[in-house]
């Protein structure tokens, strides 16, 4: 048995190979990097994430799967494999390049099944995408583009399953880990633990991992073309860049709340009271999280859309600013449609 342990390997950002025709317009892929898997991820311990993952598993055409660890199992269904694994999810960087090192086989994207908590309690089913430890560590990994895609196919499940109104269907905003290089997306069920163990919201995480594999070469952009939402301010939901998202054609890069932009007021400051004299780590978080959205949607037009409500002017004029100087298109709503 090999150990599923880090090695030497080149942590570049990846698009999944299926989705690179699609966005960049071209033919179907080659037969050799459409033999890349899907790695989905579950904590042996986090109801949330075992509940989707027995109900996906029941789903058929699974076998055992190639053997890693000491501690982890691992499923095989076509070009999917499903790891599971005894530690917290935040706690195993680099999952990706690590199964790569012992199966040999390369990753396409990788998808954690978790719980989700929240100080209402109110009863979830969340979309997110990771960016590190916390804000302004200076590295954002690709998003999945299936997000957009799958938040849609998602209220779709829930509606048809009867979960809403009772379950909300929400993104959340780029937060935690843990570190994967490969394009990375997170199911997850909220908010308490009555909710991590429904077999109904179990049952339809399944079914958008197992009818959404195909989602995004189905789903045709609309009006939007190829354009790529990279959301700036606003709270943890990020209900105004989520209006956007719910429209059909939006493909979504990172959302970057108000926390993840840390900006020291300039009045506090006795130098520079422009833009250049702000700081925090607010400009490379923006930099980092659009190099990482373009990596992820080749071809794609990123724009940024700013939750103008959730900025002080002058934190609004910084980033306005910092953005023209870095070339980064802001877009108001009607420039997605």
């Amino acid at each position: 048995m090999r150990s599923l342990c880090v090695g030497r390997h080149r942590f570049l950002p990846r698009t999944p190979a299926s989705l690179v025709p699609l966005l960049r317009g071209r033919s179907r892929p080659s037969r050799a990097a459409a033999a890349m898997v899907t790695l989905v991820v579950v904590t042996a311990d986090d109801p949330a994430s075992v509940g989707p993952a027995s109900a996906f598993l029941a789903m058929p055409g699974w076998n055992p799967g190639p053997p890693v660890a000491a501690g982890m199992e691992s499923f095989a269904n076509g070009a999917v494999r499903l790891l599971k694994h005894q530690r917290s999810i935040v706690e195993e960087d680099y999952l990706d390049r690590r199964w790569e090192a012992a199966t040999g086989e390369d990753i396409d994207e990788v998808i954690f099944l978790s719980r989700h908590t929240a100080v209402s309690s109110r009863p979830a089913l969340t979309v997110c995408r990771t960016y590190g430890r916390a804000a302004g560590l200076g590295w954002a990994g690709p998003p999945n583009p299936r997000i957009g895609p799958w938040l849609r196919l998602m209220k779709r499940i829930a509606q048809e399953n009867g979960l809403i109104p009772e379950f909300e269907i929400t993104l959340e905003a780029t937060h935690h880990g843990p570190l994967v290089n490969t394009p990375t997306m997170f199911l997850e069920i909220g908010s308490t633990e009555e909710y991590w163990k429904r077999q109904d919201a179990a049952q339809a995480m399944a079914l958008v991992r197992f009818s959404g594999k195909d989602s995004v070469l189905k789903e045709v952009p609309g009006k939007s073309g190829n354009k790529v939402l990279l959301g700036l301010g606003g709270g943890h939901y990020v209900p105004r860049h989520m209006d956007i998202v719910w429209k059909n054609g939006v493909w979504v890069g990172h959302l970057l709340s108000g926390y993840a932009l840390p900006m020291e007021d300039p009045n506090q400051q006795k130098e520079d009271k422009g833009e250049k004299g702000i700081g925090g780590a607010w400009k490379q978080a923006i930099k980092v999280s659009y190099e990482a959205t373009k990596s992820a949607f080749p071809g794609g037009e990123v724009i940024a859309h700013l939750d103008h409500k959730s900025f002080k002017s002058w934190q609004r004029n910084a980033v306005t600013s910092f953005s023209t100087e870095e070339r980064i298109k802001i877009g108001k709503p009607e420039d997605f449609f």
